[in-house]
């Protein structure tokens, strides 16, 4: 479970960064934080939307199935981290695209568009064959444009879990590979 940090301690921290009384190691270790990944993402919330980034949300905000499949293909095409990626997309909490990235893994698109655990009552498998028949009933519905929509997060969704394989495989050999990748692309970008 990830630990909670108090909107206070987040400020201090990063005004001491910025202050330079010490390296990200040294504050994440002088204030008990157990990542000093934490403290890196607070800096880079605060540069770009000072203290109320690193405010908590009262309200969670929720955000659509196309926009959490945006997200994530972005990752892909880009390369960026989910700190990075965050900064783009204009979010605050980037600890919530890791979450999306599981779920993607585990369930593929189907995991973003149910809210929570389903019970197993007999009342919500009931309601499980009733969505299943309508699912299949507007699937036969669906038009083109929504057929294609499909066919990309299928295809996106496999071409994640071929790259995922790959590294579960060989770690380093894919990472060399990425590595060469990303510094011919940015050398391309560079001319």
């Amino acid at each position: 479970m990830v630990k909670k940090y108090s909107d206070d301690l987040k400020i201090k921290v990063v005004k001491d960064y910025q202050n330079g009384y010490l390296g990200i190691r040294d504050l994440a270790k002088k204030h008990n934080i157990k990542s000093k990944s934490s403290v890196g993402r607070w800096i880079r919330v605060y540069e770009e939307f000072g203290e109320d980034g690193l405010k908590s949300v009262k309200k969670k905000h929720t955000y659509s199935v196309q926009f959490k499949l945006d997200v994530l293909r972005f990752i892909e095409r880009t390369g960026y981290s989910e700190t990075e990626t965050a900064l783009h997309f204009g979010m605050k909490n980037s600890t919530i695209i890791a979450d999306w990235k599981k779920a993607f893994l585990k369930g593929g698109v189907d995991v973003f568009e149910t809210k929570g655990l389903p019970s197993m009552t007999n009342t919500s498998k009931n309601r499980e064959n009733k969505q299943t028949k309508k699912k299949q009933i507007n699937e036969k519905e669906m038009t083109r444009e929504q057929l294609e929509r499909e066919y990309e997060f299928l295809r996106l969704e496999v071409e994640y879990l071929k790259k995922l394989r790959a590294f579960q495989i060989d770690p380093e050999g894919y990472l060399e590979k990425h590595k060469q990748h990303y510094h011919s692309n940015s050398k391309k970008n560079s001319n």
